[in-house]
């Protein structure tokens, strides 16, 4: 199978077709429609073998997690996603592993109403990399920059239990057959955030989607909006699957510094709690307040029940 034959067998002819693309996989370029009274959000993400994935994961999940981290990005900018773009470099044409990718791909990127309008495909060390593009009404797009003091942090889900999958993985944790799948299924197959995004944008002053751990992404919050926080550990949200799995000194390592979670972090001001839990209510997804925003420029603290608490590990770090 030559490039272009790749391209049209494997991702020109399925997918969810969006109305507002006038010409997508097959030309030089992609013609969208974008909407008056819209801002685009843009956002690109890469995913390299023995870096990002094991040699012999699932193509299918590859497929799926390459949609869902891109898309949690726009998820985290209050966005809704609608296109994207996939720059695929192959060592060599497998076709039994492209289709099963190309399946994981456009089954999520279906989920999420996204269309696939173009990319490139070309030979080398296998390299993914996708780039979202969504929308936002004009001037409403959600950032890491406008927390600001006496704000409380809050995350959605459970935090860890991806981070306890990459161990699995790894073989560096055993875990039991009842609680295998859910992990495993959080590390594989991770879930875009993204109504939940959507309706932040009128109560959240911050906001980000966490993909290297509690402790390595909420500094970048803090740095951009210039505050601090305190953070009391005891009210991390974790799955009981996370904790049956591990003595809670290691499930709290998962939460803080695991990452791949692509849970939401965000910041709400005090007259914007009350409702918050009646906007969020309708997409079943838990929200916990985890801390408070302090004037202590780029400070995190961590405390456990009023008390200091010392931790040394960061989140995951590229370099």
């Amino acid at each position: 199978m030559h490039e272009f034959e790749l391209i049209e067998q494997c991702f020109a002819r399925s997918g969810y077709r969006r109305n507002d693309v006038s010409i997508g996989v097959g030309d030089d370029g992609a013609v969208i429609q974008v909407r008056d009274g819209f801002d685009l959000v843009v956002t690109t993400d890469t995913m390299v073998q023995g870096v990002h994935f094991f040699p012999n994961v699932d193509p299918r999940s590859l497929g799926h997690k390459l949609v869902a981290v891109n898309v949690s990005d726009l998820a985290a900018m209050g966005a809704e996603p609608c296109w994207l773009s996939l720059g695929l470099t192959l060592p060599a044409v497998n076709d039994d592993w492209l289709k099963a990718f190309a399946e994981g791909l456009s089954e999520t990127a279906d989920y999420y109403n996204c269309q696939l309008v173009g990319g490139d495909t070309t030979r080398g060390p296998l390299t993914l990399t996708l780039c979202a593009k969504g929308i936002v009404p004009r001037g409403k797009a959600l950032s890491r920059a406008g927390a600001k003091v006496g704000d409380y942090v809050y995350v959605t889900g459970t935090l860890g239990d991806a981070a306890l999958g990459l161990k699995v993985e790894q073989g560096l944790s055993e875990i039991s057959k009842k609680h295998r799948g859910h992990i495993l299924q959080r590390f594989h197959y991770p879930t875009a955030r993204v109504a939940i995004g959507q309706a932040l944008r009128t109560i959240a002053s911050s906001c980000m989607d966490i993909s290297d751990g509690l402790c390595g992404d909420l500094p970048h919050i803090l740095k951009r909006s210039g505050v601090g926080a305190i953070i009391d550990v005891a009210k991390i949200p974790m799955s009981q699957a996370l904790k049956d799995s591990c003595d809670w000194q290691q499930a709290l390592q998962c939460a803080l510094s695991g990452g791949e979670d692509y849970e939401l972090l965000f910041t709400v001001p005090e007259d914007k709690r009350g409702s918050l839990e009646v906007l969020l209510s309708p997409y079943g997804v838990p929200v916990t307040c985890i801390g408070r925003i302090t004037g202590a420029a780029g400070k995190l603290e961590l405390r456990h029940l009023d008390q200091p608490f010392v931790y040394q590990h960061s989140g995951y770090q590229h370099f």
